[in-house]
């Protein structure tokens, strides 16, 4: 019989080079994670629109806002982790198209029911989106820059809002709130025919489900063109557990099920602030004397800003604990957004706004890729889609109680202030979660070698 090398997965993935493999898959999933996040952001640059043409008190447009993040937790919580059934790319590929689909429908929308409704349904494309694309990125890219790699990836999410904003500026004079849905949703569906025939599937997808050898040999022949690999036999560690328990499940293991629930509240104090001050930030602005075009192009300085902050990030979390990484940056916002509060909308606004914007988004986009450090492959796609899922619901919060606090007429000062509470609670799950440090796999660090029998 013919004896065949036996490559583990994760270690061939972990000895290439960042190349042009790997720069495609990044670009066609900056463009997922840039759509979803414009899309996510559509409904609070345009809330102050729609309060006036259709009437609205702010609190009454309050649950349209919050349909969107309902439906991101039902995208990410039950229709993501099919995924780990059927495969990244499917699902990546489907959530794209349906989100595109529902928010141009969204733009012809008659009622706040109807509304609602097609945004709750866009929402689940939205939430079944990130956390495959999170995924796929972060299990392709070399474990020594996978930090670097996928913050750098969700940078997008930040572009992708603050490009919203700006574009709102220039749509809604000329076309209304409608055609800012109208180009939110078919620059998705055109991206669906870019990602059929260019984006792989993940191979230990792959190779734990047993499907043809071919189709993972096929992909990693295009990922190192040079490597001999007629003769091998690829392995990874979730082949050896595949079918025995459930991804759900394993979140809730002994070793696994405090960190489960320490980044799940962490991640949702987190969405309370992000959504909070995307989804009422606009409108904050107007009430305090900004005209609307000011508003939303300030209100798109807070996400831009969050790319350097993001970025940064990544790289630190490479270098150095992420969870400790991550609670310095809640702490940071917690600080940065008390002085907004006591300060006011003073001159020195925007550039505070930037600052925040860094603190925010750098913790919100780094918690994807640490529940990726911290949970094994077995259950990666389940921990990141459920983390993701329990946020979205911070994220009602946050939406819901922005309404609420303006319907009682807090002021824009009072509203920054209170986000300190949940940055700090933030930060002091992170530090307590990295006090154990998450349960590492082998197989999730360079360096492991191929064996060869």
């Amino acid at each position: 019989m013919n004896l065949q090398r036996k490559v583990d997965v994760q270690a061939f993935l972990d000895e290439q080079r960042f190349s042009r493999f790997h720069i495609l898959l990044f670009v066609l999933c900056f463009l997922i994670i840039a759509l979803d996040g414009m899309d996510t952001g559509a409904m609070g640059y345009i809330a102050p629109s729609l309060i006036q043409e259709w009437h609205l008190s702010r609190a009454a447009l309050g649950p349209v806002l919050s349909a969107t993040l309902v439906g991101i937790g039902f995208g990410a919580m039950v229709v993501s982790p099919f995924a780990d059934r059927i495969g990244r790319k499917r699902v990546l590929i489907g959530s794209v198209f349906a989100f595109g689909v529902c928010s141009v429908a969204s733009a012809f929308a008659q009622s706040l029911e109807m509304l609602a409704t097609l945004r709750f349904l866009t929402g689940i494309g939205l939430g079944a989106a990130v956390p495959n694309a999170v995924a796929l990125m972060a299990e392709y890219a070399p474990t020594r820059i996978r930090g670097t790699v996928v913050n750098a990836m969700l940078v997008g999410f930040a572009a992708g809002n603050g490009l919203g904003g700006l574009m709102t500026a220039w749509l809604i004079p000329r076309f209304g709130w409608h055609g800012v849905l109208v180009v939110g949703g078919v620059a998705p569906v055109l991206l669906t025919l870019a990602l059929v025939p260019l984006l792989p599937e993940s191979v230990k997808f792959l190779v734990a489900n047993r499907r043809p050898r071919e189709d993972a040999l096929d992909i990693l022949g295009r990922l190192a063109p040079g490597a001999r690999l007629g003769d091998v036999h690829l392995v990874c560690e979730e082949d050896a557990g595949h079918g025995r328990k459930s991804p759900l499940s394993e979140l809730f293991r002994e070793r696994y099920a405090v960190g489960t629930c320490l980044i799940w509240l962490c991640y949702f104090m987190c969405m309370v602030i992000l959504y909070l001050v995307n989804s009422w930030l606009p409108t904050l602005f107007t009430t305090s004397g900004y005209s609307l075009q000011e508003s939303t192009v300030t209100s798109s300085l807070f996400h831009l800003g969050g790319c350097a902050g993001i970025l940064l990030a990544g790289f630190l979390t490479d270098r150095f604990p992420p969870a400790r990484v991550v609670a310095a940056y809640f702490l940071a916002a917690a600080v940065l957004v008390l002085v907004i509060g006591y300060s006011g909308a003073h001159a020195g606004l925007t550039t505070m706004i930037v600052i925040v914007g860094m603190a925010i988004s750098g913790a919100s986009a780094s918690m994807s890729p640490l529940a990726a450090h911290y949970y094994p492959t077995t259950s990666r796609v389940t921990g990141i889609a459920w983390m993701l899922g329990m946020g979205r619901f911070g994220g009602v919060a946050g939406t819901m109680g922005g309404a609420w606090l303006l319907g009682i007429g807090w002021a824009f000062g009072a509203i920054f202030s209170l986000l300190a509470i949940p940055a700090v609670i933030a930060a002091i799950c992170l530090f307590l979660l990295g006090r154990n440090g998450p349960p590492q796999q082998e197989a999730d660090f360079p360096g492991a070698a191929m064996v060869e029998h």
